[in-house]
């Protein structure tokens, strides 16, 4: 047997179990020619007592949620297939897409309607982007829109309202997707924490007689679930 000092904080794997070494001086009993990881270095107790360094392998602190935030950090949906959780890209990117194509869409006709507005607010004759708003969306001339005509307040609120309701809806996508970043990414750090989680689907129920004794020692079963 040698005795092996830990580090604080550090971890040890002896046998292929990771040990945690919470406090400092910590000792261990390893036995020689195990193998020894601490954070700072990766050592073999040889059988004369001496200690081989070497250097530490890709993987060899086991499954990083550290590693799963950055990588979704760095591309959204790095961080699942790092944890191997691939059936979540489709989701994730679905969502991705659904919500720049509502950016794409409600951004499109936001700026239909902020020129439109900005043009019979001013009333340029040169510059008419909402006749066509007026020949397409509506069944009334020009005359009765134009020059204070008898729908022209109708029809500036309603260039307002347009607008104001497709601005809304571009940033809300805009706040989804920034939402879906974030939360791809907690994701992410989540499955990497429970990655070597049991999911054994051994569910088991056992009945088994038992002795109440509180209750002049009457015999009675009991029910046991195992998972």
């Amino acid at each position: 047997m040698l005795l092996v000092s830990g580090i604080s904080f550090s971890q040890e794997i002896i046998g292929g179990d990771v040990i945690e070494v919470q406090e400092e001086s910590q000792q261990n009993d390893v036995k020689s020619g195990e193998t020894v990881l601490s954070l700072d270095s990766l050592f073999i107790v040889l059988p004369n007592g001496d200690k081989e360094i070497k250097s530490l392998a890709p993987g060899m602190l086991g499954h990083s949620p550290h590693t799963a935030t950055m990588y979704a950090a760095v591309l959204p949906g790095l961080g699942q297939i790092y944890n191997k959780k691939y059936w979540k890209l489709p989701i994730l990117y679905g969502g991705i897409a659904a919500l720049c194509y509502s950016i794409h869409f409600n951004g499109k006709y936001y700026d239909i309607y902020r020129n439109a507005y900005r043009d019979f607010i001013i009333g340029d004759p040169n510059n008419t982007s909402y006749r066509k708003i007026i020949s397409e969306k509506t069944t009334l001339s020009f005359e009765d829109v134009e020059n204070n005509g008898r729908y022209a307040s109708w029809f500036q609120n309603v260039l307002k309202n347009k607008k104001d309701y497709y601005r809304r809806y571009r940033d809300l996508s805009y706040f989804g997707l920034i939402g879906v970043y974030v939360i791809q990414m907690v994701d992410a750090a989540v499955d990497a924490h429970f990655f070597k989680f049991d999911v054994n689907d051994d569910l088991s129920l056992q009945w088994q007689p038992t002795v109440v004794p509180d209750n002049g020692g009457n015999v009675g079963a009991s029910l046991c679930i195992t998972f």
